[in-house]
């Protein structure tokens, strides 16, 4: 019987556990999770009537990956849409204000976001000649001047930035954060070109499984993300071992051993990183050196949560997702989600609830004030943004000291490095969000990938 021992019980690893049993139905595999809770940054807290989302806040059909993976767990038909409000109604607050972000050419053109010059950029870039042989890896504001100029570098660029990633568009890399956009441009001659390309391919591949094509949608459950989380620790039973740490990972002469706090041990065939990555690298530094470098090397932006519950009489009437401060703004936080405006009872009758996400690349430390200033401080911009003077009912926060992994500039590269040295040691594999992807989809993507490589691995041993 195969042994496989999968380091790390967020998404990643439960949903790699979830595929590989799939594919190899006789082998005996164990999930360790240092947490007491699997589901990594996936947890819903169930309070005073408030349910609240302290990771991601939903599940983006972009990719079908995730959503495909509930309905295999039997979760189908408890999955529910977010409001049609929460899709067109998005804002930035710039300039000292609430802006919307137009959902048509025709409210483009009438946006204030953006000047006429800024616009007309946006307008003219299926038109602007593409730079043959960009051989470097560019920075996403980089990307984004090139294409669209610079105020769609410094407003729109950075607010993307701001909501996925809570980091710095000057210092990211386009091609590992959002490789759709210089694949456009090589495939179509411009990003404008390539998107009318990919959405009219979703259409026909929709229209050809006879379904009515759809704009992409956000997903959750009524109870909250942490039904997946549970619909996969129930599947894999006693697989997962969680409170346990696992300290280090060493080749024996026939297996693989992964060590324990205390003597705590694991003997394997097969061992999967799938915990963040500087997590992985202390693990394997005795194996191999100059591999935990490369790993080290990955950082991390730490975020807060800060969930707020209002009398709904008390605040402002809003309809729709939310907003972003784009992080050139510094402000005190990264947006606010209007959460009982997106998915139905996240709040009490007569209530509603709203979390603020804090923190990011430029201002980390932000996420480490204690309570009282961070709820202050919470308060204070939603004071500036949107007049909202009433004291909370309702207040939970979550700290997440490595929140989103950081795909710098030369991501792609390291990512190649560190997976050339894995390669070196037969049985040993990589996955999770450091690598190739950092959104839900991206993990249980990923998942079916590494499955895939470590079913061929012990078909070829057979």
């Amino acid at each position: 019987m195969s042994r496989i021992v999968i380091i790390g019980g967020g998404l990643s690893g439960l949903s790699l556990a979830i595929r590989l049993r799939e594919r190899m139905t006789a082998a005996r595999i164990t999930v360790l999770e240092k947490r007491a809770q699997p589901g990594g940054n996936i947890s819903t807290v169930h309070r005073d009537g408030f349910r609240v989302e302290c990771g991601p806040n939903g599940i983006f059909d972009a990719k079908p990956s995730t959503i495909q993976l509930c309905r295999d767990l039997g979760l189908g038909d408890r999955l529910i849409v977010a409001s049609e409000a929460s899709r067109k109604n998005r804002y930035l607050f710039v300039d000292g204000k609430l802006q919307a972000l137009p959902g048509s050419l025709w409210l483009f053109l009438k946006s204030p976001l953006l000047s006429w010059r800024g616009k007309m950029n946006i307008l003219m870039e299926k038109y602007r000649q593409r730079v043959a042989n960009v051989q470097e890896d560019e920075s996403i504001a980089a990307f984004a001047r090139r294409r669209a100029g610079k105020e769609v570098a410094e407003v729109l660029a950075d607010a993307v930035v701001t909501g996925i990633h809570a980091g710095d568009p000057e210092l990211l890399s386009v091609a590992a954060t959002f490789p759709r956009l210089p694949q456009f441009e090589r495939e179509h001659g411009s990003v404008s070109r390539g998107f009318r390309a990919a959405s009219r391919k979703r259409r026909e591949e929709a229209e050809a499984r006879g379904e009515k094509p759809h704009p992409q949608r956000l997903w959750s459950f009524r109870e909250g993300l942490h039904v997946l989380v549970d619909a996969m620790r129930e599947r894999l039973g006693e697989s997962v071992v969680a409170g346990v740490s696992a300290r280090r990972v060493q080749r024996t002469e026939s297996s693989w051993l992964v060590e324990g706090d205390g003597r705590d041990s694991w003997e394997a065939d097969a061992v999967i990183l799938a915990a963040p990555a500087h997590e992985q690298a202390s693990m394997i530094e005795e194996l191999d050196p100059s591999l935990a470098s490369e790993m080290w090397s990955i950082p991390y932006s730490r975020v807060a949560v800060v969930a707020l519950g209002f009398r709904a009489n008390e605040v402002p009437a809003v309809d729709g997702f939310g907003y972003i401060a784009p992080q050139n703004t510094r402000r005190d936080l990264l947006g606010v989600q209007w959460c009982s405006s997106i998915f139905p009872d996240r709040a009490p009758d007569g209530m509603v609830l709203w979390r603020a996400l804090c923190g990011g690349w430029h201002r980390g430390e932000v996420a480490d004030w204690a309570d009282e200033k961070l709820v202050n401080a919470v308060r204070a911009e939603l004071r500036l943004a949107m007049n909202v003077s009433a004291d909370p009912v309702f207040q939970h926060i979550a700290r997440w000291p490595a929140a989103i992994p950081q795909y710098m500039i030369g991501h792609p590269e390291r990512v190649k490095r560190i997976e050339a040295k894995v390669a070196n040691y037969a049985g040993l594999f990589v996955g999770g969000n450091a690598y190739h992807g950092v959104a839900m989809n991206d993990c249980t993507e990923q998942a079916i990938v590494v499955a895939d490589r470590v079913a061929a691995y012990f078909q070829a041993k057979r």
